[in-house]
Parts: structure tokens; C-alpha cells; sequence
């Protein structure tokens, strides 16, 4: 699985699927949470009405899904 330091290594590409599946995320306050988990979480729970072990688990989910499209596109090159 993808680990945040490495989700987080380009910010744009990144963070415009993250706009898409979390859309009440903000362009200026990325600078200050996207770089460290924690506070990525605490913020997302707090922009979405979740709770932070709710936030916790879509970050899970989206790691995994980061994961499989990355490994796809991969295997695409590969070919």
C-alpha cells in the first residue's frame, strides 16, 4: 500500500483526486495539513461532519485506492 509520505510526494496530481472524493476540501489550506497525516485527518473530519476515526478510514481507503491505480498504471507501462 502506497504510504502518505509517498501519496503526498505530488501534490497536484494527488490532491485534485483527493478534491474529487473529498470535495469540501480548501486549495488554501493544504499547505498546512497536507504534509502531515494527523492533521490531514483532523481536518478532513472537521471540513466532512465525520469523526476522526471515520477520517482515519476513508484516508485508509483512498491510500488503497491510490495504490491500485498506481499499480495499474504501472502494469499499463510495462506492456
Amino acid at each position: 500500500m502506497l504510504n502518505w509520505a509517498e501519496l503526498t510526494k505530488e501534490l497536484g496530481a494527488t490532491y485534485a483526486r483527493a478534491k474529487r472524493r473529498f470535495p469540501n476540501l480548501r486549495d488554501q489550506d493544504m499547505d498546512s495539513v497536507w504534509n502531515n497525516r494527523e492533521r490531514f485527518e483532523a481536518y478532513l473530519a472537521e471540513r466532512h461532519h465525520l469523526t476522526v476515526n471515520e477520517a482515519h478510514e476513508e484516508v485508509e481507503d483512498f491510500l488503497f485506492t491510490e495504490r491500485l491505480n498506481h499499480e495499474l498504471a504501472h502494469a499499463a507501462l510495462a506492456k
